[in-house]
């Protein structure tokens, strides 16, 4: 089969398709051919030498896919040739074949095609374990988001509305603003220069948010701390804003009574992901059914275009995920719709 992994770390066109086995599907894996995948800022971390992946991983990029199942392992139950599926993965996206322990398939719902259920597992899954699992997200609470036009946050914004929370965003382009409030956001603030507590604490009486979803990190932590409610928490999932801060004041935490949470779910280990993707399609899943959640596709390109598609994300310009297609060799601009 064929699969694409980064020659050497570097720039986009330092990816190249190669050939590598077939996997073999364990007694309780399913093997799935791969009919579309997404990207992650993870991928881009990768390819250019910065994040490597878990040991025993395959280097082959790609963290979710959607597919067919070509075959089932003995062990597995209620699954059959042909199911269409979709599933958070390790690595391995950006390739024809994927095998997935059986537990963490996705049924793909029958109103979606393959590239929008491929958006789905890894940007709802992270927003998802966020939210709920380590923030304990709650009704009428006050959530802010972070680069709310991306694929984690339209995902996330979806989510706290479905469960009749108070969604607020932010982002760094007038296009973006508005589209956080196409995908459900109550207030969406302009960021770009860095400053959005007062707009945060003016959308909420002066009181602050809830729950924040970071994904920035050490350029917004003191506006963080300012923007948190009393009793108020933040759950950190990626650091694109730098890792360090500068003149690190605790006071505020021990005076507002905060609490910070770091996550990153590629490192969970099997279990803690079986039971979160169980957890996800017992809760979640039929919501994408009834037209609650949906997922939100920017562009499409053909695997073949694997490069520019990377470059496309690190110029920022997506709203909502960017999708490889194993099948479609046309580039589809969606603008997040």
């Amino acid at each position: 089969m064929r699969g694409i992994v980064p020659k050497t770390p570097g720039a986009a066109d330092q990816l190249v398709m190669q050939e590598f086995p077939v996997p073999r599907p364990l007694n309780d894996e399913l093997l799935v051919r791969v009919k579309a995948t997404a990207l992650n800022r993870a991928d881009i971390l990768q390819r250019q030498g910065r994040y490597d992946p878990p040991k025993g991983t395959t280097p082959i990029l790609g963290l979710e896919m959607a597919g067919v199942v070509e075959a089932v392992g003995p062990d597995c139950s209620g699954w059959h040739t042909g199911d269409r599926v979709c599933a958070l993965l390790n690595g391995g996206g950006y390739a024809e074949y994927v095998t997935i322990p059986a537990k963490m398939a996705i049924p793909v719902p029958e109103k979606l095609s393959f590239e929008e259920a491929a958006a789905i597992p890894e940007v709802f899954l992270t927003a998802y374990q966020a939210l709920f699992w380590l923030g304990g997200l709650r009704r009428e609470q006050r959530v802010l988001v972070h680069a709310g036009a991306s694929g984690v946050g339209t995902a996330a914004i979806q989510l706290i509305k479905g469960a009749g929370a108070i969604p607020i965003a932010t982002a760094r382009s007038t296009k973006k603003i508005d589209y956080c409030l196409k995908v459900g956001a109550k207030v969406s603030i302009n960021a770009s220069d860095g400053k959005f507590a007062d707009d945060v604490l003016e959308a909420t009486a002066g009181e602050g948010v809830d729950l924040i979803l970071d994904c920035i990190g050490a350029s917004y932590w003191d506006q963080n701390l300012t923007a948190l409610a009393l009793d108020g928490k933040m759950v950190m999932i990626a650091m694109m804003g730098g890792l360090n801060v500068e003149q690190l004041n605790l006071g505020m935490l021990l005076r507002k009574r905060l609490q910070i949470v770091g996550t990153t779910l590629r490192s969970r280990d099997r279990e803690y992901k079986i039971r979160l993707t169980r957890d996800f399609v017992k809760k979640i899943l039929p919501g994408f059914l009834d037209g609650t959640y949906r997922p939100v596709v920017d562009t499409i390109f053909s695997w073949e275009e694997a490069a520019e598609a990377h470059r496309h994300m690190e110029a920022n310009l997506n709203m909502g995920k960017i999708i490889l297609s194993m099948e479609r060799v046309i580039v589809q601009q969606g603008g997040g719709a």
